[in-house]
């Protein structure tokens, strides 16, 4: 049977660029717009809502609210 090995995959992690308290861009390496991720109040600590624009560019399409930054990150990279 043969095997055939691939090269590790390689997965820049995304920049995020700090719009104003509580709101980020968040661009691939190669510096276009995965989404933005806002911090939302709740009474129980802080969310974070990872959000798309939408093809129009009229409006923006939520994704979720999670309760640790790096997991709305995670969202947009790979949603």
């Amino acid at each position: 049977m043969a095997t055939l090995t691939l090269p590790p995959r390689v997965s820049s992690a995304p920049t995020l660029v700090q719009l104003h308290n509580g709101l980020w861009r968040v661009l691939r390496s190669s510096g276009s717009v995965l989404g933005y991720i806002e911090s939302v109040p709740d009474e129980r600590g802080e969310r974070f809502r990872a959000k798309r624009l939408t093809a129009d560019k009229r409006g923006f399409v939520p994704l979720g609210e999670f309760w640790r930054l790096q997991d709305a990150i995670d969202c947009l990279r790979f949603a």
